[in-house]
């Protein structure tokens, strides 16, 4: 499909932190690419495939991870993007590093490192994202962080909308590299939100239905679940009922990129250029009315059921004392941090605070089990519950 006119233009992007003299010596790729690679190839993301999305370092190997979501999220945008004529790279890149700033054992770990930050301005995953792959993942010779360019730090920074009061992590990279954090972001960067929602609001229901915290006659509760459900059982009367689940999960995914795609076509009439979505003064890309008040409906089902299952809460307990331990004791005793980041520790606060949270915030799940057993002399129980 040829680019529409309101996409994000590589060959006209507003460039990047840190002047580059190696282009051309890395093949035929855009700026954009550039980007989506230099994001996969760090380590930040692989580290993705060892930290929670929704059940805490699971022991079986059929549950989704910060990775294996990220995977889905790109594959959802892309189809999207495709069909909107939008930038895929860019999306592509938005979508796999979206999740890159969660600590171990996913909103436990952050609600964790937010009360130890209290006194040095706080923890924001989204921000922290930015902060990893801007300055601290820093695999070049010549300059901090990845240098990716400003449409995708723009994007990594806004997808949820205009920023009005950023807390630290991002305001310091937007003094050094401002992104207009008052604006609307890229339409790839807004499809890259509506493709997270997508993505974990069904994906979460098949490893919930896998892990037997929800019931599908739980889920019949919801009017339009009931209406796909039996519809599939009418399509596939002998299937088996797993088989027919993860066909509903299938048959929702579509639904709701169908729906994106006709509002967002909707909502685009007299957008002529990427200036003009950021001048919209609104989100352009995303659900319905109808399909927003249903989709909002499906997450409140989701809190009652899964994420605030009594199950899930105290094993979400245990975690976020696993992290608050962790940052007790290397701010009591710096000496257990390994020599790399010891040798970078700051004076004092709150830059040491935040350095201690950085290292902290890149753990896996396993890691940092590993090390309160290492600090503590055993390891922590009951950190996971399937």
């Amino acid at each position: 499909m040829e680019r529409a006119p309101y996409a994000a233009d590589p060959a006209a992007t507003r460039g990047r932190e840190f002047a580059e003299e190696r282009e051309g010596t890395r093949g035929p790729r855009s700026e954009f690419q550039r980007d989506r690679d230099r994001i996969v190839h760090s380590i930040a993301f692989r580290r993705l495939r060892s930290k929670t999305q929704v059940f805490i370092a699971p022991d079986g190997d059929h549950y989704r991870t910060r990775l294996t979501h990220s995977l889905e999220v790109a594959q959802i945008g892309r189809v999207i993007a495709r069909e909107l004529g939008l930038d895929e790279d860019l999306t592509e890149a938005l979508c796999l590093a979206h999740d890159i700033g969660h600590p171990p054992f996913g909103h436990a770990g952050e609600k964790a490192l937010e009360e130890a930050m209290a006194h040095a301005g706080g923890y924001d995953h989204n921000a922290q994202g930015i902060r990893t792959l801007a300055r601290l993942e820093s695999p070049y010779c010549d300059h901090e962080g990845l240098n990716l360019t400003w449409e995708t730090l723009e994007g990594m920074a806004k997808h949820n909308g205009p920023v009005v009061a950023p807390n630290w992590a991002l305001a310091e990279i937007d003094k050094a590299f401002p992104l207009a954090l008052g604006e609307w972001p890229s339409l790839e960067a807004q499809v890259a939100a509506i493709a997270d929602d997508i993505a974990y609001d069904n994906h979460d229901i098949d490893d919930g239905l896998r892990a037997g915290f929800i019931e599908m006659d739980d889920l019949l509760v919801l009017p339009s679940v009931a209406d796909q459900w039996r519809a599939v059982e009418r399509r596939f009367p002998h299937a088996g009922r797993d088989r027919q689940q993860r066909e509903l999960v299938r048959t929702q995914i579509g639904l709701m990129v169908n729906d994106v795609l006709t509002h967002t076509r909707e909502q685009l009439a007299g957008i002529a250029s990427a200036d003009d979505v950021r001048a919209a003064g609104r989100g352009l890309a995303g659900f319905s009315p109808s399909m927003r008040e249903e989709e909002r409906r499906l997450k409140a089902f989701m809190y009652d059921k899964l994420y605030y299952h009594p199950e899930q809460i105290g094993t979400a307990e245990r975690a976020r004392d696993v992290i608050a331990r962790l940052f007790v004791a290397y701010r009591q005793d710096p000496k257990l941090l390994p020599d790399e980041w010891l040798a970078q520790l700051p004076d004092g606060d709150p830059g040491r605070s935040r350095h201690i949270a950085d290292f902290i915030a890149g753990m896996t799940d396993r890691f940092a089990i590993e090390q309160v057993r290492r600090i503590y002399g055993r390891a922590p129980e009951g950190l996971s519950n399937v």
